[in-house]
């Protein structure tokens, strides 16, 4: 079999997995007229040639995986850049999941890649059609009677008019939707160690062929004859991006939208699934607890690393304000141990003269105002070894500097 790739291009086993699936379809003949080839014999075995090529398409290049990673960390770095509200949900994928097999190609069923990174994807349009309906059958009260607060007002505010609604109603009072959802790229199971395994190839097998195709009368001893498709396989991670515009939202609903879109997400991916064939059970979805758990502490890390970010901006600012004596003093304040009180550390800082001649006094001064206060001040001892008492000594001390 040859791929219809042009000259110059020699190892397409490197293409990104959807330009091998799409531009350079490794599964035609080498007749003149580039007929598609149905089996290949390897090693003396006859095989299916396009399970045999979506075998090879399934494969991700490490330049892909690379493009992935920077794909997902972008997209994560954005959401936390963001000044406006987003809702993030972290999925598995408990099923295959199939998408875009509507599109064109030689095998009959297509699958979407994101042009020009030739990686999969699923469409912010397609997570905010299912999450809209996830929302509506939560609303019709036919799963344990519970709507999860949703409400007719809470769907139209959220994800804007649909179909369903009339037409009159829709264009005399337009409205925009507060939520904008994100394009998903599915990334490699983590509990597989070979990362390249994010794209799986999936059997159908149709009983009735030629009833379908041809109206012929169907019976019970025609064979199945398999059709092969790509998937993404199950346990692969997505991670799901929301974005809210506050301002389009009453402020009850400004309150509670994260729990609405979660309770609609948790519905879709449980009895409604992502993607195509999701009637015979693709595209389901539950929660990454493991993932969630991870992403708390990083967000706590991040939090915590910010607060001692500003509070060092805010020390600075502080100091910056300050004369050179000031700081000097604030430097001494802020390395001294922490069960050491701040008359202690001045009168060392002083001891071991920190500071000199006018400074030395006005230190010299605020120690003597603060041993004052604290009772601490001793122009005399009553002890019978004076050099032992350390108020007195300290008072003595203070005194010949100032005397100075």
């Amino acid at each position: 079999m040859r791929s219809a790739n042009p000259a110059y291009l020699k190892d397409i086993d490197q293409a990104a997995p959807g330009h091998r699936f799409n531009l350079y379809y490794a599964g035609w003949g080498d007749d003149k007229d580039w007929k598609k080839q149905t089996e290949i014999e390897i090693n003396g075995k006859r095989l299916s040639a396009n399970a045999y090529v979506l075998g090879k398409v399934s494969q991700l290049p490490k330049h892909s995986r690379d493009l992935l990673t920077a794909l997902t960390a972008r997209q994560k770095a954005e959401a936390h850049a963001l000044t406006t509200p987003i809702f993030t949900y972290l999925a598995i994928a408990s099923a295959p999941f199939a998408t875009g097999l509507g599109n064109e190609h030689p095998l009959e069923n297509g699958f979407s890649f994101l042009t020009p990174y030739g990686l999969p994807y699923l469409p912010g349009s397609g997570v905010k059609g299912v999450i809209r309906k996830a929302a509506k059958e939560l609303l019709s009260g036919g799963w344990d009677d519970d709507t999860q607060g949703w409400s007719a007002e809470a769907i139209r505010a959220l994800f804007g008019p649909g179909e369903e609604e009339d037409d009159d109603t829709r264009d005399s009072n337009p409205l925009q939707g507060a939520l904008r959802f994100w394009d998903v790229f599915p990334t490699p199971p983590t509990s597989i160690k070979n990362d390249k395994a994010l794209l799986c190839v999936e059997i159908m097998t149709p009983h009735h062929r030629d009833y379908y195709q041809d109206g012929t009368t169907p019976n019970t001893n025609k064979a199945p004859k398999p059709i092969t498709f790509l998937a993404v396989a199950a346990e692969a991670r997505f991670t799901f991006h929301v974005e809210c515009n506050l301002a389009r939202l009453d402020p009850e609903l400004q309150a509670r939208w994260c729990q609405l879109i979660e309770a609609a997400f948790t519905h879709a991916g449980k009895w409604l699934g992502f993607g195509a064939k999701t009637a015979v059970g693709y595209g389901r979805m539950k929660v990454d607890t493991a993932a969630l758990e991870s992403q708390r502490k990083d967000d706590e890390k991040q939090v915590a690393e910010q607060r001692r970010v500003k509070e060092e901006q805010t020390k600075q600012a502080h100091l910056d304000s300050l004369s050179p004596f000031e700081r000097s003093i604030e430097s001494v304040l802020a390395d001294k141990p922490k069960d050491q009180s701040e008359l202690k550390a001045l009168f060392n800082a002083l001891k071991k003269k920190h500071w000199q001649d006018e400074e030395a006094r006005q230190i010299a001064q605020r120690l003597q105002a603060q041993m004052n206060a604290n009772g601490q001040w001793r122009e005399k001892s009553d002890k019978k070894k004076p050099e032992k008492d350390e108020p007195y000594q300290m008072t003595l001390f203070v005194k010949s500097v100032l005397s100075a």
